[in-house]
C-alpha cells in the first residue's frame, strides 16, 4: 500500500464541495420557507402555484445546467441531483418538476440539439418556459418504443397524428418533446424526437389525471391531430429518437432516485421530530427501543439509497458507464422510500393515517417511484443484462 500522501484524494461521496454546500442551501431555504406552507393545500387541489413556479425560474431552479450564455446557471448534473432531493424532502411533486425540465427535457436539447435549438428553446426553459417529454402511450408502457403516434413527412417538415397519455408537466409545458414513428415498419428505428410548442396548430392537452400521489404535478394526455412541426423542429436525427429517449431516461433514472431519497429523508425527518414530541406512558415514544430500532432501520435505508444516488450521479458526472447504477439506484431508491413513508405512518400511529399530518402525503407520493421512467422490473432487467455484458467482456 502506497504512503497516505502518495494516495489519489478521492473524497466521501456525501461531502459536498463549497459550491455545491452553497447551492443545497438556496434550495434547501426555498423549500422549507416558500413550499413549505402550500403543500397541503396544493396536494388537495391537485395544482401547483404558478408564483411558486416563477420563483423557481427566479432562483435558477430550472435551468441548472444551462450555460449562462442561454440564462442558465451553468450548475453541474450533480447538483440537479441536490436540487430534486432538497425539493422532494418538503413536497415530491414539486420535485417531479424540477427533475423532468432538467434531466429529461434540457439535457435532451443540450445533447442533441442544433446551436439554435439550443439557444432559441434552453433560453425559454432556463428563464420562463416548462417542458415536458412526451413518450408514454396506451398501449407503450414499459415496452416504450411500441409507439403509434405518427410523423408523415411533408415538403416542409412532418404532421404529427396521435395522442401521448401520462406526460409529466403537461398541464404547464409550454415546450414538448415528442416521439412519433416516421415508419412503422422499421420498428424502434423509425421512432424520431420532435419539438412542438405548445401553440401549434393541430397541438392539444387533454385530460389531467387525478392521481394518487404527487398530485400537484400535472400529468395529462396530449392530442395531435396533423400537427405540422417544421423541419428545423427534429432534435437529433430522423429515426434516431430512440437513442435520444434511451440515454436520457438513463440520465433521468438518477433524478428519479434522488426524488425518492429525498421523499424517504422528509419521512424520516418528520418521524424523529414526532418520536420526540408525543408522550406515552409518561415517556417519549423516542425512548423505547421499538421506535429507536424502526428509526435506525429508516435512516440506515435511506443512507444506503443516498449513496447509490449520489455514486451514479458522480460517475455519469465524470463521463464513466453509468447506466447499470442509475438503474439500481432509481430501483432501490424507490423501494425504500415506500418502505420509509410507510414506517413514518406507523411512527405517528393513528394520527398518521390522516391528511393533518404530512407523511400520509409521503406515503401516497412514494408509490410512483417503483411506476415511472422505467418499473422495477425494467430495472431489473437493466441491472440483468448490464451484470451479463461485464462479465462476458
Amino acid at each position: 500500500m502506497p504512503p497516505v500522501a502518495e494516495r489519489p484524494s478521492v473524497g466521501p461521496l456525501t461531502i459536498l464541495s463549497e459550491e455545491e454546500t452553497l447551492f443545497q442551501d438556496s434550495i434547501r431555504r426555498f423549500a422549507r420557507e416558500r413550499l413549505r406552507p402550500h403543500v397541503r393545500e396544493m396536494d388537495q387541489t391537485g395544482t401547483f402555484r404558478p408564483d411558486l413556479l416563477d420563483e423557481m425560474f427566479e432562483l435558477g431552479l430550472m435551468g441548472i445546467e444551462v450555460p449562462e450564455q442561454w440564462h442558465g446557471q451553468e450548475g453541474s448534473f450533480f447538483q440537479s441531483i441536490l436540487a430534486i432531493e432538497e425539493v422532494a424532502k418538503v413536497d415530491p411533486a414539486a420535485s417531479v418538476i424540477v427533475d423532468v425540465q432538467n434531466t429529461l427535457v434540457n439535457n435532451a436539447i443540450a445533447r442533441w440539439g442544433t446551436l439554435e435549438q439550443k439557444q432559441h428553446y434552453l433560453s425559454q426553459l432556463a428563464t420562463e418556459t416548462v417542458g415536458a417529454y412526451a413518450l408514454s402511450e396506451a398501449q407503450s408502457g414499459s415496452d416504450a418504443f411500441a409507439l403509434t403516434t405518427r410523423a408523415i413527412e411533408i415538403g416542409d417538415g412532418y404532421r404529427l397524428t396521435g395522442r401521448k397519455l401520462w406526460i409529466t408537466n403537461a398541464q404547464e409545458a409550454g415546450i414538448f418533446l415528442v416521439f412519433a414513428t416516421v415508419n412503422p415498419a422499421a420498428g424502434y428505428k423509425g421512432i424520431t424526437c420532435f419539438l412542438v410548442e405548445r401553440n401549434t396548430p393541430g397541438f392539444a392537452v387533454g385530460k389531467k389525471e387525478d392521481k394518487l400521489g404527487i398530485r400537484a404535478s400535472s400529468t395529462c394526455e396530449l392530442v395531435l391531430d396533423d400537427c405540422h412541426v417544421p423541419r428545423t423542429n427534429v432534435l437529433g436525427e430522423v429515426g434516431k429518437g430512440y437513442k435520444v429517449a434511451i440515454e436520457t431516461l438513463n440520465e433521468g433514472r438518477i433524478g428519479i432516485g434522488a426524488q425518492m431519497v429525498g421523499l424517504a429523508q422528509g419521512a424520516l425527518d418528520h418521524a424523529l421530530r414526532y418520536a420526540k414530541e408525543r408522550k406515552q406512558f409518561g415517556r417519549s415514544i423516542a425512548d423505547f427501543q421499538g421506535v429507536q430500532f424502526e428509526l435506525a432501520e429508516m435512516a440506515l435505508r435511506t443512507e444506503a439509497a443516498r449513496l447509490m444516488v449520489y455514486n451514479a450521479a458522480r460517475l455519469r458526472e465524470a463521463g464513466r458507464l453509468f447506466v447499470r447504477q442509475a438503474a439500481m439506484a432509481k430501483y432501490f431508491a424507490s423501494q425504500i422510500a415506500e418502505e420509509v413513508a410507510s414506517k413514518a405512518v406507523e411512527v405517528f400511529g393513528g394520527v398518521g393515517f390522516t391528511k393533518d399530518y404530512p407523511v400520509e402525503k409521503l406515503y401516497r407520493d412514494a408509490k410512483i417511484g417503483r411506476i415511472y421512467e422505467g418499473t422495477s422490473n425494467m430495472q431489473r432487467m437493466t441491472i440483468a443484462k448490464a451484470l451479463l455484458e461485464e462479465t462476458h467482456s
